[in-house]
């Protein structure tokens, strides 16, 4: 069973395509125009272990926002679509990702119902030229499109680039263990029979 997906969104302020292998290796192909965002994007697919190439163009001329809000669209119905019925997933996931003074924890359901709860206090604006609120933009963009319910908390950090990343790397790893198949689920995993 092929659990892959090829999602492309065009509107008047990007042009993203996005390909999904959930059972892949972490190889990763990521151009945004965007280059933090783009190494973000890169330690996701990699902790993940999904391949993932995210091709976008974006007005980042006018800034950023739209290109990473957008993206966490298209990554969202990529998982959405790759996920299919879910059927003999494991579901649920939680994980804690230290970095130097950082500690970051994610917990995911893909319960089909897209919602995020983020707490990252950062203490700077921007990571070098990146605006550090489109970070909890792109996750709240993500959970809503791909149906789950992600919850993403700072327990330590000084480090606005450290915080970030331990983000983007534990929610990688949340997904990875989300959406691995468990050979001792049988169906979908939900006592209402669908997600």
């Amino acid at each position: 069973m092929s659990r892959t997906a090829e999602v492309t969104r065009k509107t008047g302020e990007t042009d993203i395509q996005i390909k999904l292998d959930l059972d892949g290796s972490g190889v990763c192909d990521i151009d945004t125009g965007v280059p933090f965002f783009d190494h973000m994007l890169n330690a996701f697919g990699r902790h993940g272990q999904f391949d993932l190439a995210v091709h976008a163009v974006g007005d980042v001329e006018v800034d950023a926002h739209h290109t990473v809000e957008d993206t966490g669209i298209v990554l969202g119905e990529a998982f959405c679509q790759a996920l299919g019925d879910k059927a003999g997933i494991a579901r649920f996931a939680s994980s804690t990702i230290p970095m130097d003074e950082t500690l970051v924890m994610a917990a995911v359901d893909i319960s089909g119902r897209g919602q995020a709860y983020c707490d990252l206090p950062l203490p700077t604006e921007r990571v070098g030229s990146f605006d550090t609120e489109l970070a909890v933009e792109f996750f709240y963009a993500f959970a809503r499109d791909a149906k789950l319910t992600l919850h993403v908390r700072e327990l330590a950090g000084e480090n606005s680039h450290h915080i970030i990343e331990a983000a983007f790397k534990a929610t990688g790893r949340v997904m990875r263990f989300a959406c691995e198949m468990d050979p001792r689920v049988k169906g979908v995993p939900s006592t209402k029979g669908t997600l």
